[in-house]
């Protein structure tokens, strides 16, 4: 039951009114609490959640300092990482690193409100088969099927954020500096495919941190409704 209610909320927050009619077809279980009353709950934890999660993303240091959700060099670039230690320029591999991390900071600022647009469009069927699915049913749907156009239009703000962060003149300098090291071979990564690839795996996950928080933490039932509801679901678990 706990997951019934716990989707029902989910759909419920984007305002999808097909989707909103999951929520009355399940039966209220004797509680005091209607309907409208469980969706508002939902709504409002559910609300709470992603703004707290994805806004820790857009702030200084949030993928930088996040170790969960931390961009790392890939394989391509750390034998350039490597490569610039080992001549003396660890202070410039270490900019290099920190700059990728602000321009997933700075282009999750403005492409949050694509990925809730993109929720919106689940439809019926598919909010059905959440219900119906795994704990992780969500998150699942959400990086099955959105993930394409997300990046269509996630990819355009990070090739950006690198330009405003200083990203794309940095690893330019690591980039000529290394392949002007002899015996090595050149390279020329993709950095924004890799950047955007990143930031969104960096939402999702934060996202699933705060679905797994709000069926299980009574500490995230910040007011009255919340508590509420959030004790129905409790007793049927």
């Amino acid at each position: 039951m706990k997951k019934i209610i716990f989707f029902a909320s989910f759909i419920s927050l984007f305002g999808c009114a097909e989707l909103q009619q999951v929520a009355s077809q399940y039966p209220q279980l004797g509680t005091a609490l209607g309907n409208p009353d469980i969706a508002a709950g939902l709504k409002e934890a559910l609300n709470n959640g992603i703004t707290k999660e994805v806004s820790k993303l857009t702030a200084t240091d949030g993928f930088f300092k996040n170790q969960m959700v931390k961009i790392l060099l890939p394989a391509e670039l750390q034998k350039v990482d490597k490569t610039l230690r080992n001549i003396g320029l660890s202070s410039l591999a270490d900019e290099g690193l920190k700059v990728l991390n602000r321009a997933a900071e700075d282009a999750v600022k403005e492409a949050t409100p694509i990925f809730v647009n993109a929720v919106k469009n689940m439809t019926f069927t598919d909010a059905k088969n959440i219900l119906l699915g795994a704990d992780n049913a969500a998150t699942t749907y959400l990086q099955n099927s959105t993930s394409q156009a997300l990046y269509s239009k996630f990819s355009p703000v990070v090739q950006n954020s690198l330009g405003k962060v200083g990203a794309d003149k940095v690893w330019s300098t690591i980039i000529t500096k290394y392949n002007a090291v002899p015996m090595t071979a050149d390279v020329n990564p993709d950095l924004t495919d890799y950047v955007t690839d990143k930031a969104m795996e960096g939402v999702f996950k934060m996202i699933a941190v705060e679905e797994k928080d709000i069926r299980t933490n009574l500490s995230a039932r910040t007011s009255d409704l919340l508590k509420r509801v959030f004790a129905m679901q409790d007793k049927k678990s």
